[in-house]
């Protein structure tokens, strides 16, 4: 079986004693980065032995889990969060599904969610779509055709392109309100609110560290 175990996206107690024990039972731990992971396991008394799986794993490797999988049980961690969504494992569980292998969800915690919960907004549907592409003409695009939908829109960005990706976007932002939701679960946990100037004024003048979360309404 393949176990898909969320971890904490920053504070370590954000886990559950099922994904815990399931850690603990499985034969191999895959991990996004070992040395990572390591810490949780140290944090945790976890000892299962540790294997490195990324986006730069090579198909080799991936169908050598596969192999795995139909004789041990496995789990699956990324850094942070749950394994699969914008994350290298999705390709993995694929090639599972297909293998015949069983798949099991073990739920937790997950940056999309902490933040959507926080922002005040309707919820009652919503779109995610992770990390843009970065040129300017294919983010606005984007965008532009989910604005349609008339939901909340929820993407991830990195520190050292927030600001650029506002400005391509300052056309379809324009009228909207934005949240920006950094260090979720952490020291400095932080959320940026407003229109579009507002949240602009902010960042500008006091760049922000660490994977945001930006929330489009």
């Amino acid at each position: 079986m393949l176990y898909i175990v969320s971890t904490p996206i920053g504070n370590l107690e954000d886990i559950s004693p099922r994904a815990i024990e399931t850690l603990k039972s499985v034969h191999t731990i895959l991990a996004e980065d070992t040395r990572h992971t390591r810490k949780l396991c140290s944090h945790y008394d976890i000892h299962t032995p540790l294997v490195s799986f990324h986006a730069h794993s090579s198909s080799d490797k991936a169908q050598s889990i596969i192999e795995l999988l139909k004789e041990q049980d496995v789990a699956l961690v990324s850094d942070a969060g749950t394994p699969g969504i914008s994350d290298p494992g999705a390709e993995l569980i694929s090639k599972a599904i297909e293998a015949g292998i069983t798949v099991s969800p073990i739920p937790g915690a997950s940056a999309v969610t902490a933040a959507l919960i926080c922002t005040g907004f309707d919820l009652s549907r919503f779109v995610f779509l992770g990390y843009l592409p970065q040129k300017a003409g294919k983010q606005q695009k984007l965008i532009e055709k989910n604005l349609l939908r008339r939901c909340p829109i929820i993407m991830y960005e990195s520190p050292h392109r927030i600001i650029k990706t506002l400005e391509n976007l300052e056309p379809q932002l324009q009228r909207k309100q934005l949240v920006i939701a950094r260090e979720l679960t952490k020291k400095f946990e932080e959320f940026i609110r407003g229109d579009y100037s507002q949240v602009m004024s902010q960042i500008k003048k006091n760049p922000p560290r660490g994977e945001m979360t930006v929330i489009i309404n």
